[in-house]
C-alpha cells in the first residue's frame, strides 16, 4: 500500500511541476488532501459543505404547493365559465357552441348588442341605409367632389394613415355626420393641416365608403347566390286506397302550373298502406306508374318517399291511409307492436322499434318487411332509375316520416307546447331495456320515469324535466342514453339494408324541428323524441355520425314561430343553427323543408335566410329545398307571386325590381 501510494503522489507532483514548472513544489500529503471526492463521499461533502441545503428543498416543496394552487384556482375559473356559458345558452338564448371560448362569448355579446362580428372577427355596426346619408348636400359620397377627395387623401396621406375600413355608427343622426371622429387622433394637426371633416375620417378610399353605405340598400337581394333546387310535394290524396290515379287530369294542370313556375320537381309519398296494403309480400303498385308516367312527360325530376307511417287521422280532411290491414289484424291480437304510452295507450301511426328484429309480422321481422317493400320499388320502377328521373329516395323512420318516437301525438290529446311522453312502454322494448339495465349492473334501472308528467305538461312541473332534475341524474342519463340509441339503432339497421335494395342512390333523411322547450336547461320535448340533446350535451351528433356512415342527406324541417311561443322559451332559430352546423360540420348534404305555412313574404324570406346563410366563411347552403303544400295550387291556397318570388330567390335570380 505504501509503494502504491508513492506512485501516486510521484505522478501527480510530476504532473504539478509539468503544469507550472516555476512553481514550487507543493506538500505531497496536501496535494492528496486536494483530490475531488467521488460517489458517497461526494454526495456526503457536499451536504457538510451546503448549508442552505434545507432551504432548498423547502422552495422546492412551496414550487409543488402553487402549482396545485393554480390548478384548483383554474378548475374554479373552468367551473365560474361553464355556469356563465349555461346560463348565456338557457336564459339568453346565445347559440354558443359546445368547447365556447372568450371569442365566441364576445362575439355572441356584441351581436346581441346590434353590431355585426364577422368570422375574422371584425366587428361593426350595420351602414345607415343610403336614403339617410342622401340628405347630406355636402358630403354626398355620389358627389364627384367628395369621392375625388376621398382618393386624393388616400393618396395624400398613405403613410400616416392607418388602413381601416369605415363603419357609420347606427346611432349617429344627420346632423352629427360631419362630426364624426376616430379615437386616438391629434385633431389640432389635422385642423392646422387644413382637412375638411369628411377628409379626417382615416383617409378612406371612395370604393369602399361607397361599399359600406350601400350594404343594406337591397337586403334581399339574392342575386348570384348559389342555386338551391325547389320540389313541390304531390297532395297525398292523388293516390287512392285501391292503388289508383285519381284525376290524372288534374294532376297535368298542377304540373303545368309548377312547370310555369320552374319548380326543379316534385316529392311523391308512396304509402306502404296503399301498396301492401292488403295482403303480405303482395304490391300494387299501377297508380304510381301512371302518376310517375305524367311526371316524366313534363320532364320534372321526381324524389320518392318510402312511407312506413299512417296518414290523415290527425287532420281534418276526409283522406286516412293507415297500416297495412294485415299489420293493423296482427295488431289486434299483439298490440305490443305499437308504440305504447306509460299509460297502456297504443300509437298506431308506425310499428314500435321494438319489432325491429322480432318475427312477429307472418314471420318476418319488421326491418325484413321494409327491406322487401323497398326492394319491390326498386324492381318495379327500374326503367326510372335508369333514365335518371327518380333522384333520391327517403327513407320513412318514424310518425310524419321524420325521424323520431311518436311522442307528441295529436290523438293521444297532445296539444302545442306539451313536453309529450317516453313511447318504450310495449312489450318489445321494455326487454330491451331490462337488458340493457343488467348490463350496466343496475338491473331496477328497468323501467321509464315514473316523474316525467304527461303529454301536455311544462318541464318545470315535472321532477324529471325541471330544473336540476331527475333526467341529470345517474338513472337519468342511463334511461336517456338507452332511449336514445334505440332511435339510432333503428335508423342504422334500415338504412344498411335500404342500401342493399337502392344501390348507388342517394337516400335523403327528414330530421324534426322541436323547437319548442329550446331555452331549458332539459330541452324536454327533445328528450321524449328520442334526442339526447339537454344544455350540457350535443344529442343530434351521434344521429348525424350514423347518417354520415350511410351518406345521407339530411332534410331539415324548418319551423316558424307559433303564437304561444314566448310562453314554451322557443327557440326556432337556435335549433336550426345546432343542426344545420351539425350536419354541414361532417360533410353532409343538408336540405329543407317546410313545415307550417310559409306563403306571405316574410315567411319566405326567413326560410331563404337559413337555407343560404349570409355570413358563412363557407358558402354552405341547402343542397335543395322541399316546399309543402296543405292543398294543390289550382286551389288557390298559395298566393302565386309570393311562390314565385321564393322560387326566384331560392333560385339566386331575384333582382332588385322584384322587391316591391
Amino acid at each position: 500500500m505504501n509503494t502504491i501510494t508513492d506512485i501516486d503522489e510521484n505522478q501527480n507532483q510530476g504532473l504539478i511541476e509539468s503544469q507550472s514548472p516555476s512553481q514550487p513544489q507543493t506538500n505531497p500529503q496536501i496535494q492528496t488532501q486536494a483530490r475531488r471526492p467521488r460517489g458517497f463521499a461526494a454526495t456526503a461533502a457536499a451536504n457538510a459543505m451546503s448549508p442552505t441545503n434545507t432551504a432548498v428543498g423547502k422552495g422546492k416543496k412551496e414550487r409543488e404547493k402553487e402549482k396545485e394552487r393554480t390548478k384548483l384556482r383554474e378548475r374554479h375559473r373552468r367551473a365560474i365559465t361553464s355556469r356563465m356559458l349555461a346560463g348565456l345558452r338557457q336564459y339568453g338564448n346565445f347559440p354558443l357552441p359546445a368547447r365556447a371560448d372568450m371569442n365566441d362569448v364576445l362575439a355572441a355579446l356584441a351581436r346581441e348588442a346590434g353590431w355585426t362580428v364577422e368570422a375574422d372577427g371584425t366587428t361593426y355596426r350595420q351602414s345607415q341605409p343610403m336614403q339617410q346619408l342622401a340628405t347630406f348636400p355636402l358630403r354626398s359620397v355620389d358627389s364627384p367632389l367628395s369621392t375625388n377627395s376621398l382618393k386624393n387623401c388616400a393618396v395624400k396621406a398613405a403613410v400616416d394613415c392607418q388602413p381601416s375600413v369605415l363603419r357609420i355608427d347606427e346611432s349617429l343622426s344627420p346632423a352629427s355626420f360631419d362630426s364624426v371622429v376616430i379615437p386616438e387622433r391629434d385633431t389640432r394637426s389635422e385642423m392646422n393641416a387644413g382637412t375638411s371633416p369628411i377628409n379626417s375620417v382615416e383617409c378612406l378610399e371612395a370604393d369602399q365608403l361607397l361599399q359600406d353605405v350601400r350594404s343594406g340598400e337591397h337586403e334581399n337581394d339574392f342575386t348570384g347566390t348559389p342555386y338551391v333546387p325547389v320540389y313541390v310535394m304531390l297532395p297525398t290524396h292523388v293516390i287512392n286506397n285501391f292503388c289508383q290515379l285519381v284525376d290524372p287530369e288534374l294532376i297535368r294542370q298542377e304540373l303545368n302550373h309548377m312547370k310555369a313556375l320552374n319548380v326543379d320537381g316534385v316529392v311523391v309519398n308512396c304509402w306502404w298502406g296503399i301498396v301492401e296494403g292488403w295482403n303480405p309480400l303482395k304490391y300494387a303498385w299501377s297508380g304510381y306508374r301512371e302518376l310517375f308516367n305524367i311526371i316524366r312527360e313534363f320532364n320534372l325530376k321526381l324524389q320518392v318517399v318510402m312511407a312506413f307511417h299512417e296518414y290523415g287521422a290527425n287532420d281534418s280532411g276526409d283522406v286516412l291511409i293507415s297500416l297495412p290491414q294485415w299489420v293493423m289484424e296482427i295488431g289486434k291480437s299483439d298490440q305490443d307492436i305499437f308504440f305504447t304510452d306509460h299509460e297502456g295507450r297504443r300509437n298506431t301511426e308506425c310499428l314500435s322499434w321494438g319489432v325491429d328484429k322480432e318475427r312477429v309480422l307472418h314471420g318476418r321481422t319488421g326491418i325484413e318487411v321494409y327491406f322487401d317493400f323497398m326492394r319491390s320499388f326498386r324492381t318495379e320502377f327500374d326503367d326510372l332509375f335508369v333514365a335518371g328521373l327518380i333522384t333520391a329516395i327517403e327513407i320513412g323512420l318514424g310518425p310524419s316520416g321524420e325521424l323520431k318516437y311518436p311522442s307528441f301525438s295529436d290523438r293521444m290529446g297532445w296539444r302545442y307546447p306539451g313536453i309529450g311522453e317516453f313511447q318504450c312502454y310495449d312489450r318489445y322494448l321494455q326487454q330491451n331495456l331490462r337488458k340493457a339495465a343488467k348490463l350496466r349492473g343496475h338491473s331496477f334501472w328497468a323501467r321509464g320515469p315514473d316523474n316525467a308528467g304527461q303529454y301536455n305538461s311544462r318541464p318545470h312541473e315535472t321532477g324529471f324535466f325541471c330544473e336540476r332534475g331527475d333526467y341529470d341524474s345517474y338513472y337519468g342519463r342511463f334511461f336517456l342514453h338507452w332511449y336514445a340509441q334505440t332511435l339510432i339503432d333503428h335508423v342504422d339497421n334500415v338504412l344498411s339494408l335500404a342500401s342493399l335494395a337502392f344501390e348507388e342512390t342517394k337516400f335523403i333523411v327528414k330530421v324534426p324541428g322541436i323547437y319548442w322547450w329550446y331555452k331549458t336547461a332539459s330541452h324536454a320535448a327533445e328528450l321524449t323524441a328520442g334526442y339526447y340533446n339537454p344544455m350540457n350535451q350535443d344529442g343530434y351528433s351521434p344521429v348525424f355520425e350514423v347518417l354520415k356512415k350511410h351518406s345521407v342527406t339530411v332534410k331539415f324541417v324548418c319551423s316558424a314561430p307559433s303564437l304561444q311561443d314566448h310562453e314554451a322559451l322557443a327557440d326556432p332559430e337556435g335549433l336550426s343553427w345546432q343542426v344545420l352546423n351539425s350536419g354541414w360540420d361532417r360533410g353532409l348534404m343538408v336540405a329543407g323543408e317546410n313545415a307550417l305555412s310559409c306563403y306571405d313574404r316574410e315567411g319566405c324570406i326567413r326560410v331563404v335566410e337559413m337555407g343560404k346563410p349570409r355570413h358563412d366563411p363557407d358558402r354552405r347552403h341547402f343542397s335543395f329545398f322541399v316546399y309543402q303544400q296543405p292543398s294543390t295550387l289550382l286551389q288557390g291556397t298559395i298566393c302565386f307571386s309570393d311562390l314565385d318570388y321564393f322560387i326566384k330567390c331560392m333560385h339566386g335570380d331575384i333582382t332588385s325590381d322584384l322587391l316591391s
